[in-house]
């Protein structure tokens, strides 16, 4: 499939504003998968499986700003960390038999379910020092094997999940719950990559455009957007934003609009 340079050019413009918003909030690949499907008309299943290129490259990326910012606090995440893998492994073998199609459809109310998560203690988003509350593992682990099912699946949205969980019952910052959720999207990532490449699913040459606009605008956010003042606020509107985005994308809102101007 050829591609125009308007394309390439619009294709790393979007990748690198998604990158930004990965790193601050998720759910970039809102803006990703819809460049792969919308705009250069990758099937469905080759889409999702191309966008986690630049979904790899960009926690990469993220991964080394926060290790510079002293962010990371993985060592006692592993339970979390080993449910979500073999979650991903489990969605990812679920993916690549089935279409997309019928889990967009429950994608979407579940988008309407974390804003309403999000919107109800904007407090605990906005807190500077964490306050962490003790999880038991038998909540932990199903869990978190369920996000990790939903990342190997469909990957958009995965991070906003997380974030509710880190911050809403973990007791984390916004911040902090952002670099747990790079390292366990950097090894999710890297297992689905493996298994839909064995499906000769990946469109590599858009793949890894789009993933050096996301891993530079990672790097760039993590390392000096993260220290930022008052960025716990900020990254907390910006998640607001990007839910009520992708639910409008979801229910076509903008499609509604335009056939109301025809």
């Amino acid at each position: 499939m050829d591609f125009s340079i308007y394309q390439y050019i619009l294709a790393f413009l979007g990748s690198f504003l998604a990158g930004m918003i990965n790193t601050l909030a998720g759910n970039g690949s809102v803006i990703t998968l819809t460049i792969l499907t919308d705009l250069l008309r990758l099937d469905a299943g080759v889409a999702n499986a191309t966008n986690r290129v630049g979904v790899l490259f960009q926690s990469l990326g993220s991964a080394t700003g926060f290790v510079k910012n002293n962010m990371f606090q993985t060592e006692k995440n592993w339970v979390i960390i080993i449910s979500c893998i073999f979650g991903a492994v489990a969605g990812v073998w679920t993916v690549v038999n089935t279409s997309n199609e019928d889990f967009l459809f429950v994608f979407k109310y579940m988008m309407l379910v974390m804003l309403v998560l999000v919107l109800l203690n904007p407090e605990k988003w906005i807190k500077e020092h964490p306050s962490l509350i003790k999880v038991n593992l038998w909540v932990q682990i199903p869990l978190f094997f369920f996000i990790g099912f939903y990342g190997g699946f469909i990957q958009m949205g995965v991070g906003i999940f997380m974030l509710v969980v880190f911050v809403l019952f973990s007791g984390y910052t916004i911040m902090m719950a952002n670099a747990l959720k790079t390292v366990i999207v950097i090894i999710m990532t890297t297992v689905v990559l493996f298994v839909f490449q064995s499906n000769n699913l990946i469109h590599w040459e858009i793949g890894l455009l789009m993933a050096i606009g996301q891993t530079a605008s990672g790097y760039i956010t993590a390392r000096y957007l993260s220290k930022m003042k008052n960025i716990n606020v900020w990254a907390y509107r910006l998640l607001i934003l990007v839910i009520i985005m992708a639910i409008m994308s979801q229910f076509q809102v903008f499609s509604i609009f335009n056939m109301n101007q025809n």
